[in-house]
């Protein structure tokens, strides 16, 4: 049990997805939009697109299908929160 925790947060810290941290989107490019979803995977219902730039708060990041997700929640409206791809968010 002790080597699947570890396992875990040595894959939370290399991901960036320490609970609390500032993060922004990156790399959704300049004609397309990161896709803010209800639940961990392409398979959940899409709440917002967010674009390049837009600050976000990470509270904790699971994998599902082999892709890391991250819970989040919109820095400027904190009543939005839902799970994006940790690929496409940086370090604010």
């Amino acid at each position: 049990m002790r080597t699947h925790f570890a396992a875990l947060l040595a894959l939370m810290i290399a991901s960036g997805c320490a609970v609390g941290s500032g993060a922004v989107v990156k790399g959704a490019g300049p004609d397309d939009l990161l896709k803010l979803r209800e639940g961990p995977g392409l398979n959940h219902k899409i709440i917002i697109g967010l674009p390049d730039g837009t600050r976000l708060t990470r509270q904790s990041c699971v994998t599902n299908s082999g892709k890391v997700w991250c819970r989040v929640t919109l820095t400027d409206r904190p009543g939005i929160s839902g799970y994006v791809s940790a690929e496409y968010l940086a370090h604010r």
